[in-house]
């Protein structure tokens, strides 16, 4: 028995251009996730992108042997490494005058749009990049351990070690920020 995305991939590398855009729109939720949470990742659009582009390629000889979105995930990894690998490589420019010009339109310590999201990007962007995805593609994305091994590329027991301590990181770096919350304001108990 195949999920939906797995009969929309096979049947679209067989041709069929409406299981094509089924096959999008039931997956690109989880490959634009996936990718946002990747350490090093920008452009998240385009990595997307170029994800679908990379699998339109492969569908042909998609035989079904994982989920599609295993599959799938799988090709964004490849995607986002190598677009980190391909920034490094080339050297960086910054206009000092638009950033310098932002910073100074904020007032210190005045942070915008800050809701429990970003709170908890920040929290996932501390995490070390092999635990952070781990932890985005089981707790997050909901795949399998075995799942997000095939998308890691690691052994099952990898992901199950790097959920377990991305999970202590996590209530740590909560404790902590709760803590340091605490101490800023002035009405704070000792």
């Amino acid at each position: 028995m195949t999920d939906d995305a797995t009969g929309y991939a096979l049947a679209a590398g067989r041709g069929d251009h409406a299981a094509a855009a089924a096959f999008v729109r039931a997956t690109q939720h989880d490959v634009r996730r996936f990718l946002a949470h990747l350490p090093g990742v920008r452009d998240v659009d385009d990595l997307v992108q170029e994800t679908y582009l990379r699998a339109w390629g492969a569908l042909p000889s998609f035989a079904g042997r994982s989920t599609a979105r295993t599959w799938l995930l799988a090709i964004a990894r490849r995607v986002a490494v190598d677009q980190v690998r391909a920034a490094t490589c080339r050297p960086r420019t910054a206009n000092l005058v638009d950033w310098q010009a932002a910073a100074e339109a904020t007032p210190a310590g005045v942070c915008t749009g800050v809701d429990e999201r970003v709170v908890l990007h920040g929290l996932l962007d501390g995490l070390a990049p092999g635990r952070r995805e781990a932890f985005v593609s089981t707790q997050l994305l909901g795949l399998s351990y075995a799942e997000a091994a095939q998308v890691c590329d690691v052994p099952v027991g990898t992901i199950r070690s790097r959920v377990a301590r991305a999970r202590d990181d996590l209530v740590a770096a909560m404790r902590t920020a709760t803590t340091d919350h605490r101490g800023d304001r002035p009405d704070a108990a000792g």
